[in-house]
């Protein structure tokens, strides 16, 4: 009776080690962080079109924001609808991918720089107008404030591959 208990614990115990570091495994490489605080979220801050923009209630999820204003009918940004729907699907729970419709809804870039579609504007996780690095190789415009000198906003005008849209985000400290 005690050989079949030490041959029950040589085999159980290896087995539930392996088991339990597996499962630790799975969850560190396989888990995806909701974006979505149940408290405070909001389903509508994660969808990708948007007839308006409230930027202090995207703020408060501490996550890099793209938001792009173009139009449905707008060949270039047409061209970027679809990576836009594809960072806005693959970047839930890391950033926050928006899209504006500008003919359709032109209050919505009222206090925003947009002179030309599409145009996209960036903000890092802790609220801040994104700063590219010297690496990233895209052009960017940086807006600051009449009153107060006070770095306010940083555009892209044009289109964007989906490669680029990576760098940018990768730039912006989203690791995914």
């Amino acid at each position: 009776m005690m050989k079949n208990k030490k041959l029950l614990v040589k085999i159980i115990v290896p087995v539930l080690i392996a088991a339990a570091l597996t499962a630790i495994w799975a969850l560190k490489t396989h888990s995806t962080p909701t974006p979505i605080d149940p408290k405070t979220g909001n389903i509508a801050d994660f969808v990708l079109e948007a007839s308006s923009i409230d930027l202090e209630s995207l703020k408060k999820y501490k996550y890099p924001i793209i938001i792009d204003f173009g139009a449905d009918s707008c060949d270039p940004c047409k061209a970027m609808a679809p990576v836009l729907k594809k960072m806005n699907e693959e970047m839930q729970g890391y950033a926050i991918i928006k899209f504006v419709d500008v003919w359709k809804n032109s209050a919505a870039s009222k206090d925003f720089p947009v002179q030309v579609i599409p145009t996209q504007v960036f903000f890092n996780a802790d609220g801040t107008p994104y700063v590219p690095s010297e690496k990233i190789g895209i052009q960017f415009i940086k807006y600051a404030s009449k009153d107060t000198g006070k770095h306010v906003f940083t555009v892209h005008q044009g289109g964007l591959t989906e490669e680029q849209m990576r760098a940018i985000l990768a730039d912006m400290g989203v690791k995914k």
